[in-house]
């Protein structure tokens, strides 16, 4: 019995024990909805920024470090004639009642009951405030919610708190929160600085911000505006006088850019890259900043940013879209680099970012895309590097095919779907012929040059190299402008691989650049095979094949020069640089609809000609150095041998020192057996046969001729091949006079043209068009060769 009173007693005191845990266990986990809420606990950290190019002139204020527009500010740098508005309009005995004003909610139930329906509400500011914290369903539990966290409100914070937090979140429309964000954007000004007509207008919004949008509903605003100011004269804020000139005032609200005057895409980007601590390390403070401050003050972020250059790129990015708009274009992105420091002086994500139907805040800087042909460059510096390929080898331009697991037969073709046969280096990556590169790719290794890529700062290529396969030199992957400026700044400083800087803060911003500085592997030193890159991407006359000898990419001082069609024409791209600058720029749809008779030539290249001559049009770039270390031998232009009597074309090409002996003594041109197919089709049995190909014009091509500039424009009429007969041209029917045999300038004539190339029984023919452009360029050497395509672009 006793060991049974025993075990009871420690039961008993076990039962207590638990209970006692329970109990406080429910009371630590209830305790946060008794507990007073005060100010600290629900304080905004917020803080706009304000932005100014790196002369100083303001470029705008972000009001937060995203797309909502918040900002905060205390109560006492508010306009009085706005926390008069305010309160009129909302709760016009708020100093006087605790959380519920006991009063309005008994006469709210007066007026609903002899109604039958709600005629007024009774919520006051602190419910208010609740709701804004913690939306809760409008039933009658949320309304107990509701309540229970206004009293909670009300016991932790002053009046004046709760008022400061109320009016920094109010709904002023769309995105735009809280008095300070609201006059800020529609009326360029502080909130201390608002007048009553201001005011009352911008206490009329939070009841309904739909309804009364401003931009919108006009009306309506001026209706609850004369409501809130009779209120105000009830309340003896103001005379019935004062209420009637003020209704009577004329406000003009501000156009919906938000106090952004230049570069929005560039300013929300550059937000998101500052991390929270550099808000205590100098350049940024609260709202309401000063105005008119210089680009040296701490409360202004400093940009790299040219906000005249930013003007002048943002207007040209309207007109090129604007005259490509029949071709199903709607879409572009600029950016422009200094060499020498890395600096970003433009910064172009679409047309207009306000332009919210027509996907204007997408960032076509930042997005990824395919970015067709303008990879091969790096692949063919590598190959040269790694000493795969020499700069006087010769590359098969023929038919290929390649078996990959899996998948089908890969057999890389070029927009013209024809094929040049042996090629140079040169040849094969001034025209971007795609058959040569995936050859030279074939050599590095996939898994090589995508190791390269990462090394260039092209993060988002983080499949594996099984995902790319040989595609990869012709765009398979996804890069952003972004990381093609900063790859192309590295060709530019020949292998230095920098981060692009964006700001002249103190702090500097952490780097978002992946980059490595490129190694080494040749024995020569690695500038010298990056100066050799460039020289081929500045040769006008090694590309004439595909773009034509005065295409839109050939300037009147030296550039170097990339572009790029992807996949289905829904992108092109123009990459290209100068000794001082580098400038990329993307035009395509940022929906994904494929353009039309669009490509890198004639999408994004006349873009970046028009931001390339702007750059120098006060003083020309100097000129690129030759590649150091190589030695330049005349060559037969098909062969790539030292010239024999029978060779009608001689170029220039580099050598290695070491590939002097072999060019001396080797004259005999051998083709190898995979130019087997090709050959067949070519009805001949070796190289030098007089069989007649045309290789420019391309058959299809359109031309454009700008008015004054016939005398300039010219066109290369141009034959393959070792031609030892004489060759004939005929234009429409008529024979041209000229001792030519493989090549002619002919000046463009508006018309449809059939060219023909005649020699004893063979014979070649093109057709192409030449059309009067409806305007003249306004810049030298902005005069396009268009070409219509139907297949893949350079």
């Amino acid at each position: 019995m006793k060991l049974i009173l025993r075990s009871l007693l420690k039961l008993k005191r076990t039962s207590k024990v638990i209970l006692a845990v329970l109990v406080i266990c429910l009371v630590v986990r209830l305790l946060p909805y008794f507990a007073p809420i005060r100010a600290a606990d629900i304080a905004q950290n917020q803080l706009a920024i304000q932005f100014s190019d790196r002369n100083g002139l303001p470029l705008g204020t972000l009001l937060t470090r995203d797309q909502e527009h918040t900002s905060v500010i205390p109560l006492n740098q508010v306009s009085p004639q706005f926390i008069h508005a305010i309160l009129a309009a909302e709760d016009g005995s708020f100093y006087h009642h605790g959380a519920l004003d006991m009063k309005a909610i008994i006469r709210a139930s007066k007026e609903a009951i002899h109604a039958k329906r709600i005629v007024s509400g009774a919520s006051t500011i602190t419910m208010q405030l609740a709701r804004m914290l913690y939306p809760v369903p409008r039933s009658f539990s949320g309304k107990l919610s509701e309540i229970w966290l206004s009293w909670r409100l009300a016991a932790g914070m002053n009046k004046d708190e709760i008022l400061s937090a109320y009016i920094n979140r109010l709904p002023m429309g769309g995105n735009i929160y809280g008095v300070e964000a609201a006059a800020q954007t529609y009326f360029s000004i502080p909130a201390s600085e608002l007048n009553l007509a201001q005011a009352s207008l911008l206490a009329a919004i939070p009841n309904n911000p739909t309804y009364f949008n401003p931009y919108q509903h006009w009306e309506r605003l001026k209706q609850r505006q004369k409501y809130i100011l009779n209120r105000m004269v009830q309340e003896k804020y103001i005379s019935g006088a004062m209420a009637g000139r003020t209704s009577a005032e004329k406000v003009v609200f501000q156009s919906r850019q938000r106090g952004i005057i230049a570069a929005p895409h560039f300013l929300f980007w550059l937000a998101n890259q500052i991390p929270p601590t550099s808000f205590e390390k100098g350049g940024l403070i609260p709202l309401p900043l000063k105005r008119g401050v210089r680009g040296d003050d701490k409360s202004v972020i400093r940009t790299t940013i040219n906000r005249p250059l930013q003007q002048f790129v943002e207007a040209q990015v309207q007109q090129v879209i604007s005259s490509l708009a029949a071709n199903n274009v709607h879409d572009a992105a600029a950016l422009v680099i200094d060499n020498h420091t890395g600096e970003v002086l433009a910064y172009v994500g679409s047309p207009d970012y306000f332009n919210e139907a027509k996907l204007g805040r997408n960032d076509g800087v930042q997005a990824l895309r395919q970015p067709g042909s303008t990879l091969k460059p790096f692949v063919y510096e590598l190959a040269l590097e790694k000493g795969l390929i020499r700069p006087n080898t010769i590359l098969a331009d023929v038919p290929a095919h390649y078996a990959i697991p899996g998948a089908k037969l890969y057999s890389p073709t070029d927009y013209t779907e024809r094929f040049l046969g042996p090629v140079r280096v040169r040849i094969a990556l001034a025209n971007s012929l795609n058959v040569p590169a995936v050859r030279v790719l074939e050599k590095v290794g996939v898994e090589t040059f995508l190791e390269r890529l990462h090394q260039l700062g092209f993060e988002h290529l983080n499949q594996t190299p099984e995902h790319y396969g040989l595609g990869l030199t012709l765009g398979s992957g996804e890069v952003s402008l972004w990381e093609l400026a900063r790859a192309y700044l590295t060709m530019a400083r020949l292998g230095e691989a920098t981060p692009l800087i964006s700001t002249f803060l103190d702090t500097p911003l952490p780097s978002t650049d992946a980059i490595n500085r490129v190694s080494s592997h040749s024995p020569l030193p690695n500038h010298t095979i990056w100066q050799l890159i460039t020289n081929i991407l500045s040769d006008n006359h090694a590309r004439a094949t595909a773009f034509g000898v005065d295409s839109v990419l050939n300037l009147p001082f030296p550039v170097a020069v990339k572009t790029g069609t992807s996949s289905n024409f829904r992108d092109t791209w123009t990459v290209g640089f100068t000794t001082n600058y580098t400038v990329a720029t993307w035009v395509g749809n940022f929906n994904g609809e494929p353009m039309r008779q669009v490509s890198g030539v004639t999408g994004a290249a006349p873009l970046w000609n028009r931001i390339m001559l702007h750059l120098h049009e006060h003083q020309e770039p100097a000129g690129f150095p030759p590649p150091e270390g190589l030695l330049q031998l005349p060559v037969c232009a098909i062969s790539g041998l030292r010239p024999t009597p029978d060779c009608t074309s001689v170029v220039q090409e580099y050598f290695y020192p070491e590939d002097k002996i072999a060019y001396e003594g080797n004259n005999q041109f051998n083709l190898s057996p995979e130019y087997d197919e090709w050959l067949a089709k070519q009805q001949q049995s070796s190289l030098v046969s007089n069989n007649l190909r045309i290789l420019s014009p391309h058959h299809g091509d359109l031309f454009l001729l700008y008015p004054g500039e016939e005398a300039k424009q010219k066109l290369e009429f141009k034959l393959v091949g070792n031609k030892s007969a004489s060759i004939e041209w005929w234009l429409n029917g008529e024979k041209l006079d000229t001792n030519s045999a493989n090549s002619l300038f002919w000046n463009l004539r508006p018309g449809k043209w059939t060219l023909e190339a005649r020699s004893g029984e063979m014979a070649d023919k093109v057709s192409f068009q030449v059309q009067l452009a409806s305007i003249k360029p306004t810049r030298r050497g902005f005069s396009i060769s268009n070409s219509q395509v139907n297949g893949n672009r350079p």
